[in-house]
């Protein structure tokens, strides 16, 4: 039920909306629907059925928060989020004040919710979500590389699986510096993968300098592994570290991180862009984290393609301690320079 951005709305949404928010609308004006053929008569009442959820949002919250039972977001969309339950997926709203308490939901969240006894027209249940439990891990971006504004995109996740190519996009080293970063400072382990080797041979030397930077990481600590869709190299490695926690897929866009998870679950119904529509040129096709469960139970969280990283709790005092090759000096030329570029970025 995805929301198209840039769409204008016409008087009457305007005037319903203003309604809604004055508080004008009455449960009366709720229930009458005007009469429609077809598809706008499908669309009026759809409407009408998500402002009558937004309103049961603002309903006094449940006493019993703590019987109310705890499912896990799924997807956010702008109003609504997806959350599942026992198999089951709702289609959840939360009231004005939710975020004066919590902030607002993300993919990841474990959260209480309250059963509203309504459906939408595809039969999936609603609810108001009233809690969000703590976060246990929680992996987030800055608006920008000045870092004004942190967004949080993935909670209680276990790892980071980056991925990342020599060929169709170009690697970029600073990218990965900076995801690494922000997996280890968000408390979750990172993973490095080179997709796509295919489109090179094994003497090729910009393939040995990517297999030197790989070796450099493990010594850090950072788990390496290389991939292709097209031979079916190493897969069954990326299969066995998905067995180890929930996982977030992430890395440039056109790299290949649903392609992977395609390779690995034929089945699985990746609609990328399902939101906000598909640009039809490869790029930022994926609009939105979204989790998904395997046919074996793993759990991984798909999410959107990235040009920049900005990185939020980092500042010029605990840099070093994301860089320790840097501090006691082993860092390779190239580690050094993204360490120098990322403290310049950092506000002083």
């Amino acid at each position: 039920m995805g929301l198209k951005r840039n769409r204008k709305k016409n008087p009457r949404d305007k005037d319903l909306t203003s309604q809604y928010l004055s508080g004008a609308m009455n449960e009366d004006a709720l229930e009458q629907v005007e009469r429609f053929s077809g598809r706008e008569n499908s669309a009026q009442q759809r409407k009408m059925q998500q402002t009558a959820l937004l309103r049961l949002a603002e309903e006094a919250a449940d006493a019993n928060i703590d019987q109310l039972p705890i499912g896990q977001v799924i997807q956010v969309y702008s109003l609504f989020v997806e959350v599942e339950f026992e198999g089951i997926e709702w289609l959840c709203v939360f009231r004005k004040t939710f975020t004066k308490v919590y902030e607002p939901p993300i993919v990841g969240d474990r959260v209480r919710f309250r059963d509203t006894g309504m459906k939408d027209e595809r039969g999936k249940p609603e609810a108001v979500i009233e809690a969000v439990l703590p976060r246990q891990t929680v992996l987030t971006r800055a608006d920008s590389f000045k870092a004004i504004v942190g967004h949080p995109i993935v909670a209680n996740a276990d790892q980071m699986l980056m991925v990342t190519t020599l060929k169709e996009p170009r690697i970029k080293w600073g990218i990965i510096d900076r995801m690494i970063v922000a997996a280890q400072g968000g408390g979750l382990r990172p993973i490095l993968c080179l997709n796509k080797i295919d489109l090179l041979s094994q003497d090729d030397e910009e393939l040995m300098r990517a297999r030197q930077a790989m070796a450099h990481y493990q010594k850090l600590g950072v788990m390496t592994l290389e991939s292709s869709v097209t031979s079916k190299a190493g897969l069954d490695a990326i299969k066995s570290v998905l067995h180890q926690g929930t996982t977030v897929l992430a890395g440039q866009s056109g790299v290949g991180k649903s392609s992977l998870i395609r390779a690995i679950e034929p089945n699985l119904d990746l609609r990328i862009g399902a939101i906000s529509g598909y640009t039809g040129k490869g790029r930022h096709t994926t609009t939105s984290a979204k989790r998904y469960r395997l046919s074996d139970g793993t759990l991984v969280i798909d999410t959107p393609g990235v040009k920049l990283f900005g990185l939020w709790g980092v500042s010029r005092e605990n840099l070093p301690s994301y860089f320790p090759d840097v501090e006691d000096e082993t860092a390779p030329p190239w580690r050094q320079e993204s360490y120098e570029r990322i403290l310049e970025s950092l506000p002083g």
